[in-house]
């Protein structure tokens, strides 16, 4: 975990009920990753995870009214069970993005009272992205996201 405070952070932690095991499995698993990903109504059709550092992290975002978001991107730190950090600043291996917007942090460990302590940062380079994406609704969908990963999770 991150000892530091990056200036340009969105944050959501909670504590999901479902075993850290179901989590991972949900976040790592192409299959499950679509079924969770997008707050509703928007979904992921296509997700492809090559679970290493520089591996691919590709989702493919549908809307309700077909608008596509296909989001390339490359996992920076995969630690089994405990952490994924993921970046758009490149779309594969190491060959740079037009433009990066954030890097995902999620980490992931044993709540003291059960269950899966869930923390889930954006960090992004400056306070434009930052409020950028405050603005398309980071709070609200990334929370909509989290309960719907904690009900397929409760689910396995």
């Amino acid at each position: 975990m991150s000892t530091h405070s990056p200036e340009f952070a969105l944050t959501l932690e909670r504590t999901l009920v479902a075993p850290r095991a179901a989590v991972w499995r949900c976040w790592t698993e192409p299959a499950l990753l679509c079924q969770w990903f997008c707050p509703k109504p928007w979904g992921v059709s296509h997700a492809e995870i090559e679970l290493h550092a520089g591996g691919r992290f590709f989702t493919h975002m549908v809307g309700p009214n077909g608008e596509q978001a296909p989001n390339a991107g490359v996992f920076l730190t995969v630690d089994t069970g405990r952490q994924l950090v993921f970046t758009d600043a490149f779309v594969s291996a190491w060959v740079p993005s037009g433009k990066p917007f954030m890097v995902g942090e999620i980490t992931l460990s044993d709540a003291p009272e059960g269950g899966t302590h869930y923390l889930a940062r954006a960090l992004h380079w400056s306070e434009a992205d930052q409020k950028q994406h405050e603005a398309m609704g980071f709070h609200e969908g990334w929370a909509a996201a989290a309960r719907q990963l904690e009900a397929l999770a409760t689910s396995l």
